[in-house]
């Protein structure tokens, strides 16, 4: 008996696994195995199976005389870098520490409407243009944040070797990519929407379990700007607001279509598009 299921903001994507099937014949038809090699050689020689049974013998030697693989402990990270390494874990939380001073703390709001910003990466700054050349350079970091009492991108830039922070930028309108912090409290807020049913009804479809936290769930996310007439009244402030659409994946299983659904993270609301 056939049986059919519905789903309620999209279907598994069933192409995926045809296309992942059809490239793995396309590879089993296209690169000839141990079989083809022999049957394709053309001649039938003596002269030529003499050849590969020598090869075949001289390989199994080299193999047998390679000494397994060893896995080796990564070598300590020191505290500070050089030049232009990457940020140690040190210099992470350094920056962070001199960053985000008490005025800032004070007077902002994370992506859960707490007190304090909402960190969005650290990076390794660029150089002046005068210390291009010069390998003893300080290094500095620029360290983002998104202040949800006002929807403002602040940077700030600290110098590693005297502590201080040199510039603070802050910037309306500038939509970085999103955090896991923020990427998580978007996921939250659309399974506690009434918008978000279609997707518990299909984790359950996939799963048979009720679907109730992010963690449940591989999500990526976008950040979504308005588009003029593109959708309802409700998400035209998405640009300088901060919105998400979610790409959900069932652990384990398939993704579920939420492309037609915006969370506002700033307004903490939820919208589908028309």
């Amino acid at each position: 008996m056939r049986k059919i299921v519905r789903r309620h903001l999209g279907k598994v994507v069933a192409g995926t696994g045809i296309a992942v099937a059809g490239t793995a014949l396309m590879v089993a038809v296209t690169l000839p195995g141990s079989a083809g090699a022999d049957e394709s050689g053309g001649t039938g020689t003596a002269g030529s199976t003499t050849s590969t049974g020598r090869s075949a013998g001289e390989s199994a030697q080299q193999q047998a005389a390679v000494p397994p693989a060893v896995v080796e402990q990564a070598p300590a990270e020191g505290e500070q870098g050089k030049g232009r390494d990457p940020l140690t874990d040190g210099e992470m939380a350094k920056v962070e520490r001199i960053a985000l001073n008490r005025q800032l703390r004070d007077s902002s709001e994370n992506v859960e409407g707490q007190r304090g910003p909402q960190r969005i990466g650290i990076d390794l700054a660029d150089p002046e243009a005068a210390e291009v050349d010069d390998p003893n350079a300080p290094r500095r970091a620029d360290v983002s944040y998104y202040d949800y009492k006002d929807d403002t991108l602040v940077t700030r830039t600290v110098n590693l070797e005297t502590g201080k922070v040199e510039r603070t930028g802050t910037q309306h309108g500038v939509q970085p990519p999103l955090s896991r912090a923020e990427t998580a409290e978007a996921t939250q807020l659309l399974i506690a929407d009434a918008l978000g049913a279609g997707l518990k009804v299909d984790y359950k479809d996939a799963t048979g379990k009720e679907l109730t936290s992010p963690d449940q769930l591989l999500v990526s996310s976008m950040v979504y700007r308005a588009v003029p007439g593109a959708q309802p009244a409700v998400l035209d402030s998405c640009g300088d607001h901060r919105c998400v659409r979610l790409f959900p994946k069932v652990k384990n299983g398939p993704w579920i279509d939420a492309r037609s659904l915006v969370v506002d993270l700033s307004a903490r609301k939820v919208a589908k598009l028309g």
